[in-house]
């Protein structure tokens, strides 16, 4: 089993009311629920991060089209005003 650690946590009486009905209702603790919500919260972060370095890293090499590149002659033609 991993080692747990406590911490302390300042919330107000309120919110600490409804978080103990929440726990009661799902069969959890208070503390428990925070955990799992911590967990998710976590895991939401690491998706992100790696979401985002895939982006980047798209982002940083060009995105090929298709087709071929033009001359610049070919690209500066104006045949009307010719």
């Amino acid at each position: 089993m991993a080692t747990k650690h406590n911490i302390t946590l300042a919330i107000e009486p309120a919110l600490l009311k409804k978080a103990r009905a929440v726990a009661a209702r799902r069969g959890r603790s208070v503390s428990a629920l925070l955990a799992d919500e911590l967990r998710e919260l976590v895991a939401e972060d690491a998706q992100y991060v790696t979401a985002r370095k895939r982006a980047l890293a798209l982002l940083s090499s060009p995105l090929s089209l298709g087709g071929t590149p033009l001359a610049r002659e070919d690209l500066h033609e104006r045949p009307r005003l010719r």
